[in-house]
């Protein structure tokens, strides 16, 4: 026999969550136009050190960052505000993803850049709040996880766009435990929030040149919110003539990113939030781990740029924390400086990175004392960047990758 209680209570809370995604789709109608970065009198970049390894690595890159902006710092046309607020043991004290105080303080910067920081699991010590990351997308409407991935040998040469405040994350806290037997998630795709993705792809596809977007779903299994994005990527792609463009699955997809014979083809990659997760992962290990990879999460307004993997407790616990590899915030850095329109300096810093990294190794680093630090490797990218030789070192190494 069905409980109609049960049935009722839940019809409850179901509709207090449509009712709030209903409101955002109202919300969304009246988004602002994009910041234009060159009419700002001063930039004002947050930077938040997380937890774990996130306050070595996110110092680490802020060296570089201040290294790169000293001409506007100097000139009064930056300013840097440390935000410390975003760690484990404050937002356990408020019991908040963000606590109301840093928020605000968050809200009053152009662009952050963001360290590593813990979310709980069953079985940590902390208590289950939601993520500090998903807050912060959906407070400052972050909706575009950008996340490029660069291997030269293979000839691979991808940037994902994954859509970062709807799917199967957007109302992850929020699920509902029917019964002991019966537990619901539910996955969210409004037309504005997926259009705005979509065409945020087919955007850099064409500005970059790389005319080339794949889309990936499963909206031959998920039909409605996965159709969605089906649908609306064939609208937007009338207004890109130039673009082509292709629909995959994401199973197959995991599949033909270690294709040799495929995946040099791919260029721009459009994804809902689940899939962008799970395939910039694998994008990322193909390149060399997630630790050398940035990701930039930039929204209309606001823009926060970060690493893509965790916070290492288990580094800081062993006294190894100095050791962790700063490449990946370092590399956020290198997005963030693109996206503020300082591109010669990004182009440097990237460059910088593949010299250092992948081709002279003169430091490198190992996560333990036998390594270099932090610091050091990012005095090492300080100075690379600075050597007048620094795009021929370039040249050279993308020449021996691709005989590779």
């Amino acid at each position: 026999m069905v409980d109609e209680q049960v049935i009722k209570t839940a019809q409850e809370k179901y509709g207090e969550l449509l009712r709030q995604q209903l409101q955002r789709v109202e919300n969304l109608k009246k988004e602002g136009d994009w910041t234009d970065y060159s009419s700002i009198d001063k930039l004002i970049v947050g930077v938040c050190g997380g937890d774990g390894i996130g306050p070595y690595i996110c110092a680490s890159a802020q060296k570089v960052m201040e290294f790169l902006l000293a001409d506007k710092i100097k000139a009064g046309k930056a300013e840097i505000r440390i935000i410390d607020g975003l760690t484990i043991e404050r937002r356990v004290k408020v019991m908040k993803a963000i606590p109301d105080d840093t928020l605000e303080d968050l809200k009053k910067c152009h662009v952050i850049l963001k360290g590593p920081t813990t979310t709980p699991s069953k079985g940590d010590p902390w208590p289950n709040i939601e993520s500090a990351n998903v807050a912060m997308r959906k407070q400052l409407d972050l909706f575009a996880n950008v996340r490029p991935v660069s291997v030269p040998e293979l000839d691979i040469n991808w940037t994902f766009f994954r859509e970062n405040t709807e799917g199967s994350y957007a109302l992850g806290s929020d699920g509902i435990n029917v019964t002991d037997d019966l537990a619901m998630d539910f996955c969210v795709a409004t037309t504005q929030g997926t259009e705005r993705i979509i065409r945020a792809g087919f955007d850099f596809a064409k500005k970059s040149g790389n005319n080339y977007v794949s889309l990936v779903t499963k909206a031959n299994i998920v039909k409605t919110t996965d159709g969605k994005f089906l649908s609306l990527t064939e609208k937007v792609a009338k207004d890109y003539p130039e673009v082509k463009w292709d629909s995959w699955f994401i199973d197959i997809m995991t599949a033909k990113l270690i294709d040799p014979a495929r995946r040099s083809a791919f260029k721009v990659f459009v994804l809902p939030n689940l899939y962008g997760d799970i395939l910039t992962d694998e994008a990322a290990q193909i390149q060399g781990g997630v630790g050398t990879a940035g990701s930039a999460n930039i929204g209309k307004k606001y823009a926060m740029f970060e690493a893509i993997h965790g916070s290492a407790p288990r580094m800081v616990d062993e006294g190894r924390a100095q050791y962790a590899d700063p490449c990946s915030m370092i590399k956020a850095v290198a997005l963030m400086m693109n996206h503020i329109g300082e591109t010669e300096k990004g182009r440097k810093l990237d460059m910088a990175l593949d010299v250092c990294v992948q081709f002279e190794r003169k430091l490198v680093m190992t996560g333990r004392n036998n390594g270099a630090t932090g610091d050091e490797f990012a005095q090492y990218i300080m100075d690379t960047i600075q050597r007048p030789d620094l795009e021929e070192a370039w040249s050279q190494y993308v020449k021996k990758a691709k005989s590779a």
